[in-house]
């Protein structure tokens, strides 16, 4: 079971789709390589891991039948199973913002049909009367390296900052646009 990891008093919750192979043998939410740069873009924006709270909408890998290696996407009914475990979370943490990292965990979290995170990313939502901010999965930047995608995760991330009052350092709304 990969329950979560991080500051239980934390404003900021990242919320991801189900662990993988590597969060599923070392016990803790992106850890791999979409772990590090979802820690890229925390130290980002000034934090650190301990800082936020960073779980998944599934508590642990769904299954692979038959494969010893890869993952798969969570289907509705693990999504359905494990959300009383996600609202429980996020009533203890009380967090000030929720961050829905790629379409699927939009999916699990509202419990909607299938999203498609190009329409509804960097658009304000509510989750239980927080504010919850969709965004691109990690795993996405990492297969698509455009500077463009890579700035509108980094955009959602300065409307997170300002909605709980964070200063955004000059240096910070520059990344990722070319110089002057």
């Amino acid at each position: 079971m990969v329950f979560g990891v991080g500051n239980i008093h934390a404003d900021i919750l990242f919320i991801g789709e189900a662990p993988g192979a590597d969060e599923d043998s070392m016990g803790e939410p992106f850890v791999g390589k979409a772990g590090e740069l979802l820690t890229r873009i925390i130290t980002a924006m000034g934090l650190t891991r301990d800082q936020v709270y960073i779980a998944n909408v599934l508590k642990c890998r769904p299954d692979t039948p038959g494969q010893f290696s890869g993952n798969r996407k969570p289907n509705p009914e693990e999504m359905a199973t494990c959300l009383p475990f996600l609202q429980e979370q996020i009533e203890l943490i009380r967090p000030k913002v929720l961050i829905a990292l790629g379409a699927t965990a939009i999916e699990g979290i509202l419990g909607t049909s299938p999203i498609q995170v190009t329409k509804v990313r960097g658009q304000w939502m509510q989750f239980r009367n927080i504010p919850l901010m969709p965004t691109f999965h990690p795993a996405y930047l990492l297969r698509n390296e455009s500077v463009t995608e890579k700035r509108k995760v980094w955009e959602d991330m300065m409307a997170v900052m300002e909605q709980i009052g964070m200063p955004i350092s000059e240096k910070q709304r520059r990344f990722f646009t070319k110089p002057a």
